[in-house]
């Protein structure tokens, strides 16, 4: 902090002698042209002094963002002709930008990123990525003032020798004109006449010399991409889509509603994972086990405590009766009616435009398309345990078919992974009879939420009977006199557990092969790599959904899917980067946890000067009535702002209530316009309206409402 404050003293000082001894005087025109012939007199004496002392008080001034830094240009010229000028100006231009450049980084930088750390965070990854050649735009146009960039780019991340040299570069062609200009001094009555109206528009046509150059480049790129393949002259269609998930199916949809040619391929069930294996089949056994928890919790609604009598194989009838209820929302023929052509099969490239099809029935069927979209998703991940194979285990997306021959729920199920999907399923299978082992390798349940939540789903599993082992290896299966065993390793002990079943639900990886994918040489990494257009190795071949990421959520898949559509169909004419500025999730246990935005933990890591506003919902009318008071709203602002940068909700519909400040932050809306919009009565949306107040009250004008005090202690006589 001294350093900082001496060195803006330093910078005053230098700025205020610079006026205070009248140097300000010497850089107009009309004072280089009354100085030049003493100039010369003196170059003539001591050339190299001269040339020294120009070159030190050209980066001086330019390091101070002083004016005068133009008539210096034409003094050098005039001074030492045109190539001796132009290599002095052009370095001491550039080692005074880099100069202002490093002090404004010095100086402004770290408090600019601790006030708006999302917004510098999206600059510095767009500067990380082409922040030189935007530079080198930036330089070539005089319309911008070159003391204004250096400044600005101080904040940024860009590197200082990119910096440095690509200044150099983008400077010269105007630092050539001035110095060209000073050669012939006499003749010259205005800066006007340098630097005329024709000459700024020609600077600024040469502006998009680089966006021109950009394009010829990715054409390039794009035939060296494309060399080795025959493009058709015609296409069957004018999209296709591979995989019937979430992200494929809005693709198509999309596709269809702007009346494109489009074909959707699916081998498996329409609607993908989350209808038929994840999402829907997951929260329909959620409700059944919490009916059963609810019935045997009666006293808490003023009933009699009851064990749950039930049917397990019922229960898991009902879990597939709610898919296929939902079925037909995603189904071959409504896709049909929708305009789009459903092909059952599997498909693999042949080429970036071709896609050949081993159909359902047995037969083949190929078709081309100007734009491929991949949305194959994800699958379970099964970690490589020694002995897994032999013992036996499920996953989430193998449990309902072999669960639903059960009489009754597995006596001992053992969880592997304390992530959302084995947390919600071991709550339910706790709840609905099973003994519920849950293994988890880190210190801690869902281990991404805050420590404070992560703790309170603990305990929610816990007082839902499940035996919850943190810290614990998973090491090996083993059969032991036709007993399954799992061996873990706690503190350098080992630990046999035994099981009648294994769920494995220690994460998802995402479907890559058989596709061609790697014949196409379409870059994976546990993932395919696509740019923010959602655009893989080809540019006409994108991908969508699990398969990309970052996020393996429905939503974010089908929020890929709109950009994939309107890329893939009219990227020629604009295309759009995804947005992933708010992204909520949920994970459905009970009580429900809801985030959107940072958590507490992550605005401690990005250095953010935050404040924390709760409201728990023990203070909720709603949340009274229906016996279910536990959990709170917590909201991450900075510091004296009702800007939303982060939301946990833990409570009962939580999903639910994350909606209102989703919304708000997608919208630019803080707190207080939530506190100015009226909530039903009695609702528990009113939670976020009182987490609003909340933060108004910590946030209330002390000094006003002392004097209102005042006020009114007057009207009383």
């Amino acid at each position: 902090m001294i350093k900082r404050i001496f060195l803006i003293l330093l910078i005053l000082i230098l700025a205020a002698s610079f006026f205070y001894f009248d140097l300000n005087q010497l850089l107009t025109l009309d004072g280089l042209k009354g100085s030049m012939a003493q100039f010369n007199e003196y170059k003539a004496q001591s050339p190299l002094l001269i040339i020294g002392g120009f070159f030190l008080l050209y980066v001086v001034v330019t390091a101070l963002s002083l004016p005068g830094a133009a008539i210096l240009t034409l003094a050098a010229g005039a001074l030492f002709g045109l190539v001796q000028g132009l290599l002095v100006a052009s370095f001491a231009s550039s080692i005074g930008a880099t100069i202002a450049f490093l002090a404004s980084r010095y100086l402004l930088r770290d408090t600019i990123k601790q006030r708006f750390p999302e917004r510098l965070a999206a600059i510095d990854a767009g500067v990380e990525k082409e922040g030189g050649f935007y530079l080198f735009t930036l330089r070539l146009v005089p319309i911008f003032p070159f003391f204004l960039i250096n400044l600005l780019m101080g904040v940024t991340s860009i590197k200082t020798w990119t910096y440095y040299w690509v200044s150099q570069i983008g400077m010269l062609a105007g630092t050539f004109v001035f110095v060209n200009a000073g050669t012939q001094l006499a003749q010259i009555d205005s800066l006007s006449g340098i630097l005329s109206f024709n000459l700024i528009v020609s600077f600024a046509l040469l502006g998009f010399f680089p966006l021109i150059a950009k394009g010829v480049l990715n054409m390039f790129k794009k035939r060296r991409v494309y060399k080795n393949h025959t493009k058709p002259k015609k296409f069957d269609r004018n999209m296709i889509v591979i995989g019937a998930g979430a992200g494929g199916l809005v693709t198509s949809y999309i596709a269809a509603a702007v009346k494109a040619k489009v074909t959707l391929i699916e081998a498996g069930e329409m609607g993908g994972d989350c209808l038929n294996y994840g999402c829907v089949p997951s929260k329909a056994i959620i409700k059944s086990a919490k009916i059963a928890d609810q019935i045997r919790h009666g006293e808490n609604y003023g009933l009699e405590n009851t064990v749950p009598q039930f049917s397990f194989k019922k229960v898991m009838a009902r879990v597939q009766q709610v898919v296929a209820d939902i079925a037909p929302h995603d189904s071959v023929e409504r896709y049909t009616n929708l305009g789009v052509d459903v092909v059952k099969g599997y498909a693999k490239l042949i080429d970036p435009w071709t896609v050949e099809i081993q159909l359902n029935d047995g037969g083949m069927q190929t078709l081309t398309a100007r734009t491929i979209v991949i949305a194959t998703g994800a699958r379970p991940f099964v970690p490589p345990l020694p002995g897994i194979e032999e013992t036996g285990y499920v996953t989430s997306d193998t449990l309902w078919t072999k669960f639903a021959e059960l009489e009754e729920a597995p006596k001992k199920l053992v969880v592997l992974g304390g992530g959302p999907i084995g947390s919600e399923l071991a709550q339910s299978f706790a709840r609905l009879g099973s003994n519920v082992t849950q293994i988890e390798m880190s210190d801690r349940i869902m281990g991404k939420e805050d420590l404070e939540v992560s703790t309170f789903a603990h305990q929610s599993l816990t007082d839902s009977g499940v035996n919850i082992l943190t810290s614990h290896q998973a090491m090996r299966c083993e059969m032991r006199d036709g007993k399954k065993y799992i061996i873990v390793k706690h503190n350098e002990t080992e630990i046999d557990i035994e099981y009648d079943e294994l769920l494995c639900a220690v994460g998802r990886s995402a479907r890559l092969e058989g596709y061609g994918l790697e014949a196409l040489g379409i870059e994976t990494n546990r993932t395919i790599v696509t740019n923010e257009y959602l655009e893989t190795l080809y540019p006409n071949i994108f991908a969508a959904g699990d398969i990309v990421g970052p996020y393996q959520f429905t939503h974010v898949a089908a929020h890929q899917g709109w950009y994939a559509a309107v890329n893939g169909l009219f990227g020629n004419l604009k295309k759009f980067k995804v947005d992933y500025r708010v992204i909520p999730w949920v994970t459905f246990i009970d009580p429900e946890v809801a985030r959107v935005g940072i958590n507490e933990q992550e605005a401690i890591d990005k250095g953010i000067d935050y404040e924390i506003t709760r409201f728990e919902f023990e203070e909720l009318d709603r949340a009274i009535t229906d016996s279910a008071a536990k959990g709170f709203i917590k909201v991450i602002t900075p510091k004296g702002k009702d800007k939303i940068l982060g939301v946990t909700v833990v409570s009962e519909h939580a999903g639910d209530l994350i909606a209102e400040f989703v919304l708000a932050m997608k919208h630019g809306l803080g707190l207080n316009k939530i506190l100015g919009t009226i909530h039903s009565y009695p609702t528990w949306a009113e939670g976020n309206k009182y987490a609003a107040g909340e933060w108004k009250r910590a946030h209330a004008p002390e000094t006003v409402l002392n004097w209102l005090e005042k006020y009114h202690t007057w009207r009383r006589g």
